[in-house]
């Protein structure tokens, strides 16, 4: 099962794949899954590693998928509900390809930190190539594998780069520990991320 899993997130999500190795097979490991969808990440963690870990998601539907696979999860908006949490309740907070749909991503970033020890980023990177290119060549808003909707029903509403989000942790006070970008040409995207990798992954903490 984990294996198919696997081998399904490899092609429509490796960033969950990094997150998910990212995180150690150590008993009692505390995770949060922030914006976990239909739950795959909780689900690899748990058939991988017996991590049971929580999502936390707003979409009705997703719920739904969250609980048919026997993933807890809990209805929250990360915007406004997440004061709730108490503090250092998580070892991990895990937010993957939702920070560019949250209102105020720097309070969200903060919130994070303030309930787990660790925080596991992923985002699209606006700054790719591929991006630049289709704004440059047809001066039309962008559509590719990890920007699948049209730019009038995305839920996109903060366009970063991997510099914009370098700059946000050290106006905050936020340690990055690790980056991980990820593209198709390992020389290119360790030479040039914010260039060349179309998704990034980053580990962070307080300072």
């Amino acid at each position: 099962m984990a294996e198919l899993l696997r081998k399904e997130l490899a092609e429509r999500r490796p960033d969950l794949l990094v997150i998910a190795d990212m995180i150690p097979r150590e008993d009692g490991v505390r995770v949060l899954d922030l914006g976990c969808g239909g739950g795959s990440l909780l689900r690899l963690l748990r058939e991988e590693k017996g991590i049971h870990g929580i999502g936390v998601e707003i979409s009705q539907d997703k719920i739904l998928k969250c609980i048919a696979s026997g993933v807890p999860v809990i209805h929250m908006d990360l915007d406004n509900d997440l004061m709730f949490i108490e503090n250092d309740s998580f070892d991990y907070v895990a937010l993957s390809r939702t920070i560019q749909a949250v209102r105020r991503p720097d309070l969200l970033i903060r919130q994070m930190l303030r309930i787990g020890t660790l925080g596991v980023i992923s985002f699209i990177n606006f700054g790719y190539i591929g991006i630049r290119w289709q704004l440059m060549i047809n001066g039309t808003m962008p559509e590719t594998k990890t920007l699948p909707d049209h730019w009038f029903d995305t839920d996109n509403i903060h366009l970063g780069t991997i510099h914009d989000f370098r700059r946000l942790c050290s106006d905050i006070g936020v340690n990055i520990v690790r980056e991980v970008p990820l593209g198709n040409s390992p020389f290119l995207t360790k030479l040039n991320p914010n260039l060349f990798a179309p998704t990034c992954v980053f580990v962070i903490a307080r300072r």
